[in-house]
């Protein structure tokens, strides 16, 4: 019998409609009705749901089908809704359908059952099986099953018929009555780092002995320091040549003095725009060996892709429709008004009728490909929110085509719907509004928005503690502790999360009444002694190491809060059951007070009772111990150590 598509539109015929006789609906995940993808990881299982139900009593049975024909039994669960567990192998475009449809085996053997069970004759039913068993049709290859249950009709033995194997192969070839299917439903399939990472964020211009200006080569020489911390992600800032015009001077100054290095997001110059490198940073060719040099620590390169010229860009002269222009023909400058940004000036997206200047689309295409072409697949896209969706829908699509396991970072820092589209035209991760979520039931409550609304199947966050940007005002009062409670939560309550050089010092010097750095290095040069009294390096370390050995850490939507009973204190667990890997962390938001407080270890998630107990290791000293009953209580010193993390070893092994 012909599959269905499940749904009829208005004015559909007497047919059309007939064939819809079961209903599936519902569908998990499915964004804006498969408008666009939801998002997964090459060989993270993928949890999808749906409700699913027809007319009457009889059985209903259904099935995810994946693009490579295979099938995944669906389990139906309470109030109609049916799920399955489902994996993708490969990086790259996917799909997935739902089938159901009424078991006519499966309802024969129900009801059969009952009616031996009941003493009945069933000598009809027998007759009714065989009608079945006449319908089953067993794929190429397979002739050997189809006999098998053309025996067993023959011999009339109601066992043999009603029995376990007889339903598993009946599941495999039987009739399908009435299947329906859903539209192909889009997935996107990222490689790992796109759901887990790390990031430390530089200015290669720093990397430089002190006041000089830093090259690719010093870069080179920071690896080893960035590799210890325990990231893989190595992310600059714009590496390109700097206009002159209207260059900013130090802390965003309208006048620059005689050697001051400017913003580096005001690209371009006689030298080259964003296809080439700084004079002063070296060479591609020298590009290339960091690059190369990363790799070979287990380091990836990220480059900011900031879409912003300097009034002294080549494209100005060789490309004059591709700028934004005032009616009197001079060119725009970029601006949030009253804010301007007189060093840089807008690039021209749409042409007067409307229709897309694609003559600049395909050159920021061919940009993204230039770089991927120099051994970089990951990028941080400066403001994407200021620039059209549809443009990012295409360039991310063809970009894709050639690199599927290219990384698109989005940092908006915006309205939450602008934020969360972005990421569904394909943006593989997201900044969020982390940095400023400062209290125990804020955090709770964003990461419960994050971590079970839709916005998870398609919005990756990464949670970065600061930028070059964002100073901010939580780390301008709250001292060391501070910083590493921003750190600890960043990286355990997130798969995605990073940092701004410095951090790891606790710099937060600000310009008075500003989330902004005093004398920002986005503005001149930045030399830090990294050993200097007070540093978090070994907070950073730690963290890093917990995630790396333990695969509860990788994502994130396992996160799980627990009660403790005192506000200032944030408690959640990160469980994984495949490896039965589970954590607890207590982090002390408040950086000022000592708490101590009671909670409750969360004994109901392994079936034990209030009163069981439970093996606990501290996975910050490797002591271990016995947790016995749910309640406890705990002390955490803001100068101490602000938070704790525990690794639990519930009876039956964990790792």
């Amino acid at each position: 019998m012909p599959a269905n598509k499940g749904r009829a539109a208005a004015g559909a015929s007497l047919g059309e409609l007939a064939a819809c006789r079961i209903a599936i609906q519902t569908v998990d995940p499915e964004i804006d009705g498969g408008r666009f993808a939801a998002k997964t990881v090459a060989g993270w299982p993928m949890t999808i749901t749906a409700e699913i139900f027809g007319d009457g009593h009889e059985v209903i049975a259904a099935a995810v089908e994946l693009p490579d024909g295979t099938e995944v039994p669906m389990t139906k669960e309470l109030n109609d809704i049916w799920s399955a567990e489902v994996t993708f192998p490969q990086v790259g475009s996917a799909h997935f359908t739902i089938s159901a449809w009424r078991d006519l085996w499966g309802t024969w053997a129900r009801d059969t059952r009952k009616k031996i069970d009941a003493g009945q004759d069933v000598s009809v039913e027998l007759e009714e099986a065989r009608g079945i068993i006449a319908q089953a049709k067993a794929p190429r290859g397979q002739s050997s099953v189809k006999k098998a249950l053309d025996k067993a009709a023959k011999s009339g033995d109601a066992e043999a018929l009603l029995s376990g194997e007889t339903l598993e192969l009946m599941g495999r070839i039987g009739p399908r009555a009435n299947l329906t299917r859903t539209t192909e439903k889009p997935v996107w399939v990222d490689r790992e780092r796109a759901a887990f990472s790390a990031w430390y964020e530089l200015f290669p211009r720093s990397t430089g002995a002190p006041g000089v200006h830093g090259t690719f080569r010093d870069v080179i020489d920071r690896l080893d320091y960035v590799r210890d911390l325990g990231f893989d992600v190595l992310y600059f800032t714009p590496i390109h040549p700097i206009g002159t015009t209207n260059r900013k001077g130090k802390n965003n100054t309208l006048t620059a003095e005689q050697g001051d290095v400017g913003s580096p997001y005001a690209i371009g110059s006689p030298e080259g725009g964003m296809d080439a490198v700084h004079p002063d940073l070296g060479t591609l060719e020298d590009f290339d060996a960091l690059v190369e040099a990363a790799g070979r620590k287990g380091l990836e390169i990220a480059l900011d892709i900031a879409l912003n010229a300097s009034p002294d860009h080549p494209w100005i002269k060789e490309h004059p429709d591709w700028f934004e222009r005032r009616p009197d023909g001079t060119i725009k400058y970029a601006e949030n008004p009253p804010k301007k940004y007189e060093d840089i000036v807008n690039f021209r997206y749409y042409m007067e009728d409307g229709s897309p200047n694609a003559p600049f689309w395909e050159a920021i295409r061919d940009l993204f490909l230039f770089w991927i072409g120099h051994g970089v697949t990951i990028f941080r896209v400066d403001n994407p929110h200021t620039k059209p969706f549809p443009f990012w829908e295409w360039i991310i699509a063809e970009v894709r085509r050639t690199c599927p396991e290219a990384i698109f970072l989005s940092e908006a820092f915006t309205r939450p719907k602008v934020m969360k589209r972005l990421a569904k035209v394909g943006f593989n991760q997201s900044y969020t509004y982390y940095t400023w979520r400062n209290t125990g039931p804020e955090l709770q409550e964003y990461l419960t928005e994050l971590t079970t609304e839709e916005c998870r199947h398609y919005m990756r966050p990464n949670f970065f503690v600061n930028t070059p940007d964002i100073n901010p005002v939580f780390l301008q009062y709250s001292g060391r502790p501070g910083f590493r409670t921003r750190l600890l939560m960043a990286a355990s309550l997130s798969g995605n999360y990073g940092m701004y050089s410095g951090f790891e010092l606790c710099e937060s010097e600000a310009l008075p009444g500003k989330e902004e750095y005093l004398d920002s290095e986005k503005y001149e040069l930045r030399h830090r002694d990294f050993d200097a009294p007070g540093h978090i390096k070994d907070d950073i370390r730690l963290i890093n190491r917990l995630r790396a050995e333990n695969p509860a850490m990788k994502d994130f939507l396992n996160l799980k809060f627990f009660p403790a009973h005192d506000d200032r204190v944030l408690y959640y667990g990160r469980f994984d059951e495949k490896s039965r890997n589970y954590l607890l962390f207590h982090v002390l938001v408040d950086p000022f007070g000592g708490a101590e407080f009671g909670f409750e270890v969360p004994l109901w998630e392994f079936g034990l009772p209030d009163l069981g107990s439970i093996e606990v290791e501290d996975a910050i000293h490797g002591n271990r111990f016995t947790w016995h009953g749910k309640d406890h209580t705990l002390m955490l010193d803001p100068q101490e150590r602000p938070y704790a993390i525990w690794k639990l070893h519930p009876p039956g092994g964990a790792q």
